[in-house]
């Protein structure tokens, strides 16, 4: 092997600047050429590939999104885009691919170990929805972000005396807004794996203000539903004042955590190692602060699986 790829896919995430440096300067170390592919897959099939220095990595670790950029590639799912991929790959002599994303991006990692072309993913999401890893890159940094915004909507709900109805991201999994309500004190945690009863909140939200409570804090996965039709079906069963906050894009922005650029930069490393080794078609991820690797496959058919004890630690802490 003398040659390597590295992309990022899908929605970007913090860290990934740090996962793409890790990738480069590991494979540096031990010899290898790298060759950064701008705009994910589908700048695979368009060719748009450039060999990457020591240098074209420098002053990116702290940065948040991707100096790879990154897009989402429908021909890429053919059979057709899938062979134009491999073809700039070898027309460029790259012999191995690191790719950095969620699963959308994995899948298209599996379709190119298929055809025989070594791939290793890295897995980059704030949604910390991939199996086989119990973080993946970009999810501490979006909590974080999320909390603080918990935090400084608590000051004006508290002076307001309002309920107030947080949407976060996560797509299908409930992770950051279990999380992230754990960490701010949320009275009401929605997500998606578990089918809350409306009228039960309604219930609870009702004594809360029976016995004084003056203001609480719903967050709302976005997986859910819509955090403005919360809200308003809220303000009319409860005769709460009742606003509604979706934090949007903002949660995949900003510098990265240090927590976050330790792990990109351990799974970048630990890709370029899998490759050198022979390794292909599999994922890496970290276990109980412990690297390690699955068939991407394996990982793909499995659902994340939600922290049952801390949401039932929520509950019990926002009687």
């Amino acid at each position: 092997m003398k040659r390597i790829g590295v992309l990022t896919s899908g929605g970007d995430s913090p860290g990934m600047n740090a996962a793409i440096r890790a990738v480069v300067r590991k494979a540096i170390y031990h010899n290898l050429e790298v060759y950064g592919i701008y705009y994910g897959y589908q700048g695979l099939i368009s060719g748009q590939i450039e060999k990457m220095e020591l240098g074209s990595v420098g002053d990116i670790i702290h940065r948040g999104g991707t100096k790879l950029y990154t897009a989402r590639c429908e021909e890429f799912k053919t059979l057709e885009g899938q062979k134009k991929g491999i073809e700039q790959l070898k027309k460029f002599g790259i012999d191995a691919l690191v790719v950095i994303g969620g699963d959308g991006s994995f899948q298209g990692a599996k379709k190119l170990t298929e055809h025989g072309f070594p791939t290793i993913g890295v897995p980059g999401t704030i949604d910390n929805d991939i199996p086989g890893t119990d973080f993946t890159i970009g999810f501490d940094t979006a909590l974080n972000t999320v909390i603080d915004a918990v935090d400084k909507i608590r000051d004006t709900a508290t002076s307001h005396e309002r309920t107030y109805v947080v949407e976060v991201m996560g797509r299908d999994a409930g992770d950051l807004a279990l999380w992230a309500g754990l960490a701010g004190g949320a009275e009401t945690i929605m997500i998606p794996e578990v089918d809350e009863n409306m009228d039960e909140i309604i219930k609870r939200l009702k004594r809360g203000h029976d016995r004084g409570k003056k203001h609480s804090i719903i967050l709302v996965a976005e997986g859910v539903g819509s955090g403005v039709d919360i809200g308003r079906e809220i303000e009319e069963k409860t005769e709460l004042e009742t606003r509604v906050t979706v934090l949007g894009h903002i949660q995949r922005g900003g510098s990265p955590t240090g927590r976050d650029r330790v792990l990109a930069s351990r799974l970048g490393a630990k890709a370029v190692e899998l490759l050198l080794a022979g390794e292909a078609g599999l994922m890496v991820g970290i276990e109980k602060n412990n690297l390690v690797y699955h068939e991407i496959s394996d990982a793909l058919k499995k659902k994340p699986s939600l922290d049952q004890e801390m949401y039932q630690l929520s509950k019990e802490l926002s009687i």
